[in-house]
């Protein structure tokens, strides 16, 4: 059965950083391809970054603009994202997500995503 958590999430103020955790288990964070999605207060869920499987291309949605870092630990099974330089617009719930495609557009969109975690809240005070 597979599983996501994360962790990390909290209240900070604009220009904090913070760093959000998922641990996954029944699968190996290696051997599949993994996201970060995030749903703010009345918007739609919408992509964050992502890492392909085994080499762990990255992308990123553009709104990131180098403020955001994905990353692996293959020995704790464990997906992070970094996060610098937070603004009031980045307050979302934060979703971990296994995808099951390779294109930048699959790893990019809620459709290619067969596990979600259940969220973690972050909330930046202007």
């Amino acid at each position: 059965q597979v599983q996501l958590v994360e962790s990390g999430g909290g209240v900070v103020q604009a220009g904090d950083s913070l760093r959000l955790s998922c641990v996954a288990s029944g699968l190996t964070v290696s051997n599949v391809a993994m996201a970060w999605f995030r749903q703010g207060p009345g918007k739609e869920r919408e992509f964050v970054a992502a890492g392909t499987r085994l080499h762990f291309t990255t992308y990123y949605a553009d709104f990131v603009q180098g403020r955001f870092t994905i990353a692996r630990d293959n020995a704790k099974n464990t997906l992070y994202l970094q996060m610098h330089d937070l603004k009031f617009e980045d307050t979302a719930t934060y979703y971990c997500a296994t995808s099951g495609g390779s294109s930048r557009e699959t790893l990019t969109s809620v459709n290619g995503v067969n596990y979600w975690g259940k969220g973690a809240l972050v909330t930046v005070s202007s």
